[in-house]
């Protein structure tokens, strides 16, 4: 089969076009080598776009670029559409460039394929947990509920649950499926869910298989290690190791479902070949919510580190409180259950990170330019 990854020399991608092409599919990778990700000269400084050299065929173009794009869609079989701008807090002030990439990327790709000629048969598009916002909970005096973002107000007191309505209890958090209501509570995640329903609703239309995945938070070896704005793992990591202390944002227990990079390459392929998944939503995660403060306390543990970790009650606005994926639909439509906890995946995480050369610690200019944007309190 002759498939196209675009985005492919991001994290995920990467690792999902390796396995393709180790399976004699012919792979074609379409990226634009983001310096975001893959610093100013990706020819020596990605390894994941050294990973793949000599592997797959490799286009360096951008989604928005319409004739480099339709001439990779015109060799095309399949295609897994990874090309984003990700980031809940840097989506807040960088909104064009989010839309204009998210968005109107994922137009450009239909656009192109609905006015020329090509054999595309299957479109996987990755989607995200940020298009449900604060998710799913349960109150006893209200049942399921969807509670909307935060307050600024009720942050600043150190208020950080949420609470029912009408009795003022904590609600319990539930694992959030694909029939829970859509309030993403961020750019990013209103581009994400855009994404997905363009190519859900277009793909339909035109009788070509589509699926899209919803991933909670992707983790594991390859992961970039320079950006600062995503990936809690390595932002913790970066600042570990540049002995600097770790701020924990608000009481350290807001919880997020860590799903190994393996379990999510291996969702995707099932999807991409799996004629059960076309025209479905589906939810990609490990089921298991994970407290921050335990993630950085196992990183300090594993790196074997002296700085200290910080719960200052920081917090940054639109980030939500607690999500964990329900896996019913990914173990019915993809056969899927993940393999790797989250300890033996943080272990091997952290061997592939003693081997990489140390990373700048760009955390302090994020956080700066969040500040500006009136986007975080805290020190």
């Amino acid at each position: 089969m002759n498939i196209l990854v675009t985005g492919g020399a991001g994290f995920i991608g990467s690792r999902l076009a390796l396995k393709l092409a180790d399976e004699g599919h012919n792979v074609v990778v379409y990226d634009n080598l983001s310096p975001q990700i893959h610093g100013t000269d990706p020819d020596s400084q990605s390894p994941l776009l050294c990973s793949l050299l000599g592997k797959v065929e490799i286009i360096r173009a951008s989604v928005n670029d319409r004739s480099a794009f339709a001439f990779a869609i015109a060799q095309a079989d399949s295609i897994v559409h990874f090309a984003a701008e990700t980031g809940t807090g840097q989506s807040m002030y960088e909104v064009n460039r989010y839309i204009d990439v998210n968005v109107g990327g994922t137009a450009m790709m239909l656009d192109i394929m609905a006015n020329t000629r090509h054999n595309v048969q299957k479109v996987v598009v990755a989607s995200s947990r940020a298009i449900y916002g604060e998710g799913k909970y349960f109150s006893e005096a209200m049942g399921v509920i969807y509670p909307v973002a935060r307050k600024e107000r009720d942050l600043k007191a150190g208020r950080f649950e949420h609470y029912c309505p009408m009795t003022g209890a904590a609600l319990i958090p539930l694992p959030t499926d694909e029939e829970s209501q859509i309030r993403p509570s961020s750019v990013y995640g209103v581009s994400k869910y855009s994404q997905e329903q363009l190519v859900l609703s277009w793909c339909e239309a035109r009788g070509i298989g589509a699926t899209a995945l919803r991933y909670q938070n992707v983790y594991g070896p390859g992961q970039s290690l320079s950006n600062p704005y995503t990936g809690i793992l390595s932002i913790f990591s970066t600042r570990i190791l540049n002995e600097n202390p770790v701020n924990v944002f608000e009481d350290g227990e807001e919880t997020r479902d860590f799903v190994y990079i393996d379990d999510v390459v291996q969702a995707t392929a099932n999807a991409l070949f799996s004629r059960k998944a076309d025209g479905h939503a589906i939810g990609i995660g490990s089921g298991v919510a994970t407290p921050v403060i335990y993630v950085a306390q196992a990183l300090k543990r594993l790196y074997d580190a002296e700085v200290e970790i910080q719960v200052t009650g920081s917090f940054r606005l639109g980030d939500i409180r607690h999500n964990v994926a329900s896996l019913d639909r990914a173990r019915e439509l993809l056969d899927f259950t993940p393999q790797t906890n989250f300890d033996d995946g943080l272990s091997s995480f952290v061997s592939w990170v003693l081997d990489q050369p140390l990373a700048p610690d760009l955390y302090s200019r994020s956080v700066q330019e969040l500040k500006e944007h009136r986007m975080y309190t805290g020190s």
